[in-house]
């Protein structure tokens, strides 16, 4: 159950990781308008908020990798901390700017967490 539990995190922190590039440096490409339903003019007129949230998403990751890293109990401890980061996230953007987060941030972190829980 804890190699599981660990794939599940890493996939987390992949996740994130491609969240970070399409903030930080796809926004305002082709790939990046598509991707997030914008144009190029709000792409333009955003760039710099979405860098900065690519950021947070990349420090997410970040604390997702030194999690699986670290020797316990830190490692347990930061795993648990960052997967409720992440679950948190996912809620406020799911509610605040598309359901789909839910499904592709929170859902994942939600079951990461059940499963390092359930491993301890």
């Amino acid at each position: 159950m804890g190699l599981v539990a660990n794939i599940l995190v890493c996939l987390v922190a992949l996740i994130h990781i491609y969240f970070l590039v399409l903030e930080m440096f796809l926004w305002r490409t082709a790939v990046g308008r598509r991707i997030f339903g914008t144009d190029q003019a709000f792409a333009d007129q955003a760039a710099a908020l979405a860098a900065n949230q690519g950021l947070y998403n990349g420090f997410l990751a970040a604390g997702l990798v030194w999690s699986l890293i670290a020797a316990d109990p830190v490692g347990f401890q930061a795993k648990v901390f960052f997967l409720i980061c992440v679950i948190i996230a996912g809620i406020y953007g799911g509610i605040t700017v598309t359901r789909r987060i839910l499904l592709f941030q929170a859902l994942p972190a939600a079951v990461a967490l059940a499963l390092v829980l359930l491993a301890r």
